[in-house]
């Protein structure tokens, strides 16, 4: 079974039976801790439902539905997806129908849909229950979770997202060729463009679906990049925050349908939205990964702006079908889900493309595409800090700071023509005047509506 199947519609609707048919053939040996020694009179009932044996966690069952308690459905949601045995998912169910009265069946994405309109209070051992269990399938997700990791999201909102860890295997220092070599791109291929320190690069999009991280040293940075196909957002991080690098891969899970990051030093998950650890031991030490401008953009008008450009090469190590469309073809084809998240806004449509910006000091600002599209010069604001939009004639949007100046017109290529009739020309980190005045990019990037709102409710949005 490969990423792509898991990650299709298809598979969405079927995503019961494939967790089951993984959780089956999981490897036993990595069942260790002590499991097989829990005593079902003393153990909590929630933690009996991880043991190996399918008559225990059929008499876990029984004592859960006696000592009911609400908080429990969760828990019980995700036994479901993992049980054994078709016998083990349906008395669960029987039981979330007698306590819960509620009847979605199998529908575990409305199971959910439901628990989250519920006031959260995560019950005693919870955290457990979620090492115990996913280590079933990876013995490395047991160091996720467990009671004493300080968490600041709802843990039912984190959802295992079918792979291993590192199952969608990340590129590290990825072999990059020249833009002449590149033959197998068109220039309607689409890329992200990144230049760090005058180093330009360029990832196609057909290449980063089937491995959604990078970790390499750009132009002397050591950096990561983090593309969540689910939710269409492309970030690009420092790696180094107060003099330690982090040593960043993917975790497996997600948060309202966005990846998770993991560190490799401690195992703490982080928000790839927000660039910041949300459960683990970095938790509370005020770490935050620098954000640095990407753009989306195609090959052809990337390269023609950056003709030294360096390229991913295709030997990548991996073996897979890097086709342009190929990866993700029918989750693309619609506007539906995989994994359901908590927050629904529908003043777009859920993969509508925005532009995303978000700095300490004011609230975020989501611009979409069509709106960019439709006035590629626009002046904006977030917070105190005053901003343009540039929306060249492929639709790649760039943010600019201002520091109070006016922009007239803009040629939507390479030349901007300011309120005191002076010029100024677009480079990819700096907007800079004939005078020899500059203003710097801000860190920016694209993602589908819904992937934005689940970050950032509170955010403005220009339509």
């Amino acid at each position: 079974m490969t990423a792509s199947h898991l990650k299709s519609r298809h598979a969405r609707q079927t995503l019961l039976i494939v967790l089951s048919l993984i959780a089956l053939t999981a490897c036993s040996s990595s069942e260790g801790g002590g499991l097989s020694e829990l005593d079902l009179a003393t153990e909590p009932a929630l933690l009996g439902l991880t043991h190996p044996d399918a008559s225990f966690q059929l008499g876990a069952l029984g004592r859960l539905e006696r000592e009911w308690d609400a908080r429990m459905a969760p828990a019980v949601v995700e036994y479901i997806t993992l049980a054994r045995s078709a016998a083990l998912q349906q008395e669960a169910l029987k039981v979330l129908r007698r306590k819960t009265g509620q009847d979605y069946g199998y529908d575990i994405n409305a199971w959910f849909a439901w628990i989250w309109k519920q006031q959260y209070d995560a019950p005693e051992h919870y955290a457990e229950f979620k090492s115990r269990l996913y280590r079933r399938i990876d013995h490395r997700f047991a160091e996720y979770f467990d009671d004493d990791r300080v968490t600041t999201i709802r843990l039912d909102e984190v959802r295992w997202g079918g792979v291993l860890q590192d199952g969608i295997p990340p590129l590290r220092g990825p072999k990059m060729i020249a833009a002449d070599e590149a033959d197998y791109l068109d220039d309607d291929h689409v890329v992200f463009g990144i230049e760090v320190n005058g180093d330009a690069r360029a990832y196609p999009n057909r290449i980063l679906a089937w491995h959604e991280m990078f970790v390499d040293e750009v132009g002397g940075v050591p950096v990561v990049g983090v593309y969540c196909t689910l939710c269409g957002s492309m970030i690009l991080y420092d790696a180094t925050v107060d003099g330690v690098e982090h040593a960043m891969g993917t975790s497996g899970f997600l948060y309202r349908s966005n990846k998770l990051m993991y560190d490799q030093a401690t195992s703490s998950l982080w928000n790839t939205m927000w660039g910041t650890p949300v459960v683990g031991p970095l938790v509370g030490e005020d770490i935050r990964l620098p954000r640095r401008s990407v753009v989306t953009s195609t090959w052809g008008e990337w390269r023609r702006r950056h003709p030294d450009t360096t390229v991913l090469s295709l030997d990548t190590g991996h073996r897979r079908d890097y086709g342009e469309g190929v990866a993700y073809q029918e989750y693309f084809a619609t506007d539906e889900l995989m994994f359901n998240t908590s927050l629904v806004d529908n003043r777009l449509a859920n993969k509508a493309e925005v532009l995303g910006l978000v700095f300490a000091d004011g609230e975020p600002l989501a611009i979409s595409a069509r709106h960019a599209v439709e006035n590629p010069l626009l002046h904006e604001q977030v917070g105190g800090r005053e901003l343009v939009v540039l929306t060249d004639r492929s639709g790649a949007m760039r943010a600019y700071e201002t520091d109070g100046q006016r922009f007239e017109a803009w040629d939507q290529d390479a030349m901007l023509v300011d309120s005191a009739g002076d010029t100024w020309t677009l480079h990819e980190d700096r907007l800079v005047s004939e005078g020899g005045r500059t203003l710097a990019r801000l860190p920016s990037h694209s993602a589908f509506w819904f992937g934005w709102f689940g970050a950032y409710p509170n955010t403005r949005l220009l339509d």
